[in-house]
């Protein structure tokens, strides 16, 4: 019986060892992270404003709840990479980065995050929805959406609502992942200087 196992051992060796030679043999790809982290260039604005501004955490829709860098081929087809990302969800970093531009913009006295017990005399609210390095098109393009409301009545108060778009170029139509997160931070850095922009009137 026990010469009976050995032999039937025997004969499976090399079928297991020919079904684990088909295995591909994949090398180890480290994942590349870059940080969502655009800044402005040059001073802000003189003085600082009287009013204060809370910023509300930025929404998103589902496409941009990875942290995958979001590219268009030049077939219109979308693609994501799983092996370049964003340190953070996309909203996350873009509304921290929002929220240290619009305090170096000096616009307002504070710019409160939420959870503060200060009261604001504004509210903004908004949504991240472009956030992709366009191949297509060969450029970077970034797209939030916004609400501005007054807290100063009895009840609040809709001023406006806002789109702030910014693009920049790419290098060409097949950058490399830090290239595409490079222009991505440039194109989210205007969409950011249009929106302050639009909100210097209500400082």
């Amino acid at each position: 019986m026990k010469t009976l196992h050995r032999r039937a051992l025997l004969m499976a060796a090399p079928l297991l060892a020919s079904a684990c030679s088909v295995l591909p043999d994949r090398p180890y790809q480290e994942v590349l992270r870059y940080a969502l982290e655009p800044r402005r260039q040059g001073e802000g604005w003189r003085g600082r404003g009287r009013r204060t501004l809370l910023l509300r955490t930025l929404r998103a829709p589902p496409a941009l709840d990875v942290r995958g860098l979001r590219s268009i081929r030049p077939d219109g087809t979308e693609e994501i990479d799983f092996y370049a990302e964003w340190i953070a969800p996309p909203a996350e970093a873009a509304e921290q980065a929002l929220r240290r531009w619009l305090m170096d913009a000096r616009l307002f006295a504070a710019v409160l995050a939420p959870g503060s017990r200060a009261n604001p005399d504004l509210v903004l609210e908004g949504e991240l929805t472009r956030l992709v390095a366009n191949r297509a098109r060969g450029q970077a393009e970034a797209e939030l959406n916004f609400v501005l409301i007054s807290e100063r009545e009895s009840s609040p108060r809709v001023l406006g609502q806002m789109i702030s778009t910014g693009s920049a170029a790419l290098p060409n139509n097949a950058p490399r992942p830090d290239q595409a997160a490079a222009a991505m931070n440039a194109a989210l850095a205007n969409a950011f200087a249009s929106l302050e922009q639009a909100l210097a009137r209500y400082a």
